[in-house]
């Protein structure tokens, strides 16, 4: 994943925003730019490309996702609420700056929190204890449609299409 890429995806506004959201932790922008290549590749090694569809591998990936940029940058900053923060603020802009079908996009911010979640609950866990624990949520994640109540399922993981 080469970050200037990807920021050529997005338009001018969302890159301003997220500079700015950048300058407010600086020393969090490497730790969550490892985090999300590390994400990826630990994604593509126990789902293939599956975790880029809207099943329960991309829910897998989201809720590491946010567990690796919150516990990578608690190794900078000990702080609970500035980390949770900061993945909470930097995963959000990635929902806003690409967006996706209105369904999909409330299933990543479902999954996003739960990764926080999960991180916040297991703050002293191991990486591999956790990649495990996300691994074990993956297998029960709930299907859901347009319908659905996401309030009762505030720490599972939610999917749309079945793989």
């Amino acid at each position: 994943m080469n970050p200037i890429a990807v920021l050529k995806r997005v338009d001018l506004k969302n890159i301003l925003k997220v500079i700015f959201i950048g300058i407010g932790q600086p020393l969090f922008i490497v730790p969550t730019i490892r985090a999300t290549k590390d994400c990826v590749r630990i994604s593509t090694e126990n789902y293939g490309r599956l975790h880029h569809k809207n099943g329960p591998a991309n829910a897998f990936r989201h809720a590491l996702w946010n567990y690796l940029i919150a516990k990578r940058c608690s190794d900078v900053r000990r702080n609970m609420d500035s980390v949770l923060g900061w993945a909470k603020k930097i995963t959000d802009w990635h929902e806003h700056a690409f967006p996706n079908q209105e369904l999909a996009k409330q299933m990543d911010f479902h999954n996003n929190a739960v990764g926080r979640f999960v991180f916040q609950e297991n703050p002293e866990k191991t990486e591999s204890e956790v990649i495990e624990l996300l691994k074990s949520m993956t297998l029960v994640s709930v299907k859901i449609d347009s319908d659905t109540d996401l309030t009762s399922l505030k720490t599972q993981f939610i999917h749309i299409l079945d793989q």
